[in-house]
């Protein structure tokens, strides 16, 4: 009988600062959420360390009691990774490696290895390794600290600045070569989206796990890949779809996320041109998540960066199936209500009423609750803008001729 697999998990613990603007609960959220980073690049963290302070400390991030503190506790517990929510610099890094003797990692470093372990295709591999590439170059330095004892001495000064230089030159042209490479590839992507035609174009767009490939997979009968995991789909995916008699093509592109390294924008640009060049966003937002108004926030933020935010947009509340507001007991007079109290019908009343009845949808992808009412408020806006599009294209839509009679007199 064959012996199921074991997965060993790294044990890991994580570390983050409270500071004048990221107070404790603030940290909290964001420890949540580097834990599920932790897990989906194969880490278990054991242990979470923090510390107030007005600002990093620009040599070792964290005061030294508390440096020492972990180093303590890593070495009893035989930890091989301590990570960092914040990003550190190549100083920081490199001096904190040597106190606590271990793996030491930061978010972006983090979420560059769940890329490159997520990463299927040549185009996605591709940009990766340049988001990779980018993040290592300024971090050279201290990869090449078993040679400082060889400096100095006839004959032996100066072969780490050496070996540094030579692999500066390498990661530069490497660099070059990678850009150039995603050019290229950016020039067949745009013929191909030339080629589609005159398709309406829809982008699923939202967080990371929100359940963008699930409802994909629902709309298009397709198989993308779904995992309960952070980053499970890197490569746009592209399906075309017809509802009732309309057909309009849409994408599923990479979730977004809080502290999104720039490396990864600047290297994904690309694979958001999907979202540039949509007609209509599909912002799925995962209700059930505590923190879904910070995901919104985080998501329109990179919707500005890119030039989107002005698209037409439909708000669709997904896992109303899981969500659970938080209960107050009828006896307890101190706790105070809170937006996280709200039940669905709460919520509703509140700004998202402001969004209006024809751009906010409430559903469950997964149990495909409410679904005949999503693919109706779809298959309207996907219609409204095809015949803005192609005023005289309308043999699709019988009642078109009618309802436009008045404006042509």
């Amino acid at each position: 009988m064959l012996e199921k697999e074991v997965i060993r998990f790294e044990k890991t613990v994580i570390v983050g600062i409270i500071t004048q603007n990221q107070d404790e609960e603030k940290l909290t959220e964001y420890l949540d959420e580097l834990e599920f980073l932790t897990f989906t690049a194969g880490g278990e963290v054991i242990k979470r360390f923090s510390q107030k302070m007005d600002k990093p400390n620009p040599k070792t991030f964290l005061g030294t009691g508390k440096i020492d503190e972990i180093h303590h506790y890593i070495k009893e517990n035989e930890v091989s990774t301590v990570i960092f929510d914040d990003e550190l610099s190549p100083a920081q890094q490199k001096n904190i490696t040597r106190i606590l003797e271990c793996k030491v990692l930061d978010r972006t470093n983090l979420i560059l290895d769940i890329f490159a372990q997520r990463a299927e295709t040549s185009y996605a591999r591709t940009q990766v390794e340049l988001a990779q590439c980018q993040y290592l170059l300024p971090r050279l330095s201290g990869m090449w600290t078993h040679l400082e004892r060889q400096r100095g001495g006839i004959g032996m000064r100066g072969p780490g600045e050496t070996e540094i230089e030579t692999d500066r030159r390498i990661v530069r042209d490497r660099i070059a070569l990678l850009k150039e490479k995603i050019r290229t590839i950016d020039k067949q992507m745009a013929v191909q989206r030339s080629n589609r035609g005159a398709l309406v174009r829809v982008a699923l767009v939202g967080y990371t796990n929100v359940g963008k490939s699930t409802l994909m997979n629902v709309i298009s009968k397709s198989e993308v890949f779904v995992e309960n995991k952070l980053f499970a789909t890197l490569d746009t995916t592209v399906r075309k779809v017809v509802i009732k008699n309309l057909p309009f093509l849409l994408s599923d592109t990479v979730g977004f996320i809080r502290k999104l390294p720039t490396q990864l924008v600047e290297s994904f640009k690309s694979t958001l041109d999907e979202v540039r060049e949509a007609d209509l966003l599909l912002h799925v937002v995962d209700i059930s998540h505590p923190d879904f108004e910070d995901h919104i926030a985080s998501v329109n933020q990179i919707l500005q960066d890119i030039g989107c935010i002005d698209k037409p947009t439909v708000m669709v509340f997904n896992k109303i199936d899981t969500y659970k507001p938080l209960e107050i007991d009828a006896d307890d007079l101190v706790t105070e209500k809170t937006t996280r109290h709200n039940t669905l019908e709460e919520w509703k009343a509140t700004w998202m009423s402001n969004v209006g009845e024809k751009n906010a949808l409430f559903i469950s992808a997964t149990n495909k609750e409410n679904f005949e009412e999503f693919r109706e408020k779809v298959y309207e806006a996907v219609r409204e803008i095809h015949i803005t599009r192609f005023p005289y294209n309308n043999f699709l839509y019988p009642d078109y001729k009618e309802n436009h009679s008045e404006e042509k007199e």
